[in-house]
């Protein structure tokens, strides 16, 4: 059962980070983006293509980080990754979503939809089809909990890491989206644009942020589903589905409703790969969805409008 919870606390983190930015775009840019999958896969891509040029100019940075399966190669890779990754999310709306903008939401979910496929061609055109991984060193899970008193859990350093950083990230996003004028200007547009307009709140600067940190997210989310399990072209589409579960499911428009989301939809699936096997994971996640949506039709923290 702990291993259960352990596992599933990982794949949540990975997923709420990316059901962030997807709830951002959700709640600020009003449409739904079927491309912000692929966003995660370039972003886990570019950290691995940073991460081999960086280890090729100094070979110490491959070297393992004490027990962790990597090194200040793929550290300073996340960081490249995450702006790049910003600049192509920010390149998609610039280039076709703020042109169509004005056509309404249905014309851009099917642009989005037009925007993954190419996305995700082009990264299969570049990489290949054949999954990748960013270290060959090989991790021995650590027992925190051995099976003589009750437990059974182990964990990987790199999970750890994973849970940590990713728990560090949406606190710091909390910080910014709380207390910084940007931050305080995208929560009001998500709650009402045309007040947000009316009181001198600059919309475009708001959605070129909000792009911004999206695209950011979605780096972090993919680089540590690539550190956690592997990498492949159609990793986006794959997490697709789970971190529209995580925002529905936690309520749109919220961090922390997506963050929950995220860790319900991660345990539900840690849990059926157990009881019912790994094809049948995104059933059950959807299978709660369905069920708390039932009680609670906006989300856990969907606010009335």
């Amino acid at each position: 059962m702990l291993q259960i919870l352990a596992d599933g606390l990982v794949i949540g983190s990975i997923i709420a980070l990316g059901a962030i930015g997807l709830s951002m775009t959700l709640s600020i840019v009003r449409f739904s983006n079927f491309s912000h999958g692929e966003l995660l896969g370039w972003g886990a891509y570019l950290a691995l293509v940073a991460s081999t040029a960086f280890t090729a100019f100094s070979p110490a940075w491959a070297l393992p980080l004490g027990p962790f399966s990597f090194g200040w190669g793929l550290l300073l890779a996340l960081l490249l990754s995450c702006g790049l990754t910003a600049l192509l999310a920010l390149s998609l709306d610039t280039i076709l979503f703020k042109r169509l903008r004005k056509q309404g939401s249905i014309t851009l979910v099917i642009a989005s939809f037009g925007a993954a496929l190419a996305l995700r061609n082009l990264l299969l055109f570049w990489q290949g089809g054949i999954p990748r991984y960013y270290s060959e060193n090989l991790q021995i899970a650590v027992a925190l909990v051995p099976r003589s008193m009750g437990g059974g859990l182990r964990v990987t350093p790199d999970q750890v890491f994973v849970f940590v950083l990713s728990l560090v990230t949406v606190t710091g996003l909390h910080l910014f989206l709380r207390h910084s004028t940007l931050g305080r200007s995208m929560r009001a547009t998500a709650l009402n644009p045309a007040l947000a307009r009316v009181t001198g709140i600059d919309p475009e600067r708001v959605l070129r942020a909000t792009w911004l940190i999206g695209g950011v997210l979605a780096a972090v989310a993919g680089v540590f589903a690539g550190l956690t399990v592997q990498m492949r072209p159609t990793m986006g589409v794959d997490l697709l589905l789970p971190l529209f579960a995580a925002v529905i499911l936690g309520g749109v428009g919220s961090i922390w409703g997506a963050v929950l989301g995220g860790f319900i939809v991660g345990l539900t699936e840690s849990a059926s790969i157990t009881l019912v096997g790994a094809e049948y994971r995104s059933a059950a996640a959807f299978a709660v969805l369905i069920a708390i949506l039932m009680l609670r039709p906006r989300g856990l923290f969907g606010e009335r409008h």
